[in-house]
């Protein structure tokens, strides 16, 4: 427990606290300055948003494809298992150029798309596009080892008392995966809300239209400007946090109704 307990300190919570007295020794005016500029407001807008859609999406697509993996056997399985972790293994920064050679406007699928009047690259859409690519594993790799862990038995007792598929999904399978679904929604979000690498690219990075907050800090870190880039870290991570014991909150609620049902 103490070397648990250390070594967390050490890695997690001595950063945090150093970013968290930074900001403190700006004062009040000076930290509600830097961290409300037009320019950083239009920046947390645009990170949250897409960080938030990015999240939903793979919520759904993340929830299917762990679905699939699990409950339905196909040639290939173990291949597309292993992709799964692709985003995770590969330099975001590879992912990056990949995406934006993708999705450009002379790029295979961007001209597809520009045909149809859908611009993907510079602009906020490239944005979602790159945090679902990061931010899938988090939720399959939540939700599949509680489903593989599901008893089947369960499921049977549901259907040999009358209870039809959907029934048997939301009243016996979903609760039981609720909170490891949640798990999942909450590091996707969070990895959105911070990503950098593989957004830097596509985005086209202008202020006030396609600048994400990341980005923001790393050019005034290029500018010197260490208070600027404290303050608006410190908003992501109250931002973060706040939302994780949130997500937290409801995986409790919801573990507490699975034990009473």
């Amino acid at each position: 427990m103490g070397l648990t307990l250390g070594y967390l300190a050490f890695i997690v919570i001595l950063p945090l606290s150093a970013l968290v007295l930074k900001a403190a020794a700006m004062g009040p005016a000076a930290f509600a300055a830097a961290a409300t500029s037009p320019r950083v407001m239009a920046s947390y807008s645009l990170s949250l948003k897409t960080a938030v859609l990015a999240a939903l999406v793979n919520g759904v697509f993340g929830f299917v494809v762990a679905w699939v993996l699990v409950r339905y056997p196909f040639p290939g399985k173990k291949v597309v298992d292993a992709l799964v972790d692709l985003p995770l293994a590969l330099p975001t920064a590879v992912a990056g150029i990949v995406l934006t050679t993708l999705y450009a406007p002379g790029g295979w699928a961007g001209k597809a798309l520009l045909a149809l009047g859908v611009h993907v690259a510079f602009a906020p859409a490239g944005i979602v596009v790159a945090l679902v690519f990061v931010g899938i594993p988090f939720v399959v790799r939540s939700v599949q080892p509680v489903l593989e862990n599901l008893e089947a038995d369960v499921e049977e007792a549901a259907a040999s008392l009358g209870a039809d598929r959907l029934q048997i999904f939301l009243r016996v399978v979903l609760p039981s995966l609720l909170p490891a679904w949640l798990t999942g929604l909450a590091l996707a979000f969070a990895r959105g809300l911070g990503e950098y690498g593989s957004v830097v690219f596509i985005a086209g990075n202008l202020p006030m239209k396609t600048e994400i907050a990341p980005l923001l800090i790393m050019t005034k870190l290029d500018q010197y400007d260490y208070e600027g880039a404290t303050a608006i870290a410190v908003v992501l991570l109250a931002v973060a946090v706040t939302f994780l014991l949130f997500i937290n909150g409801l995986q409790r609620l919801s573990s507490r109704r699975g034990a009473a049902v």
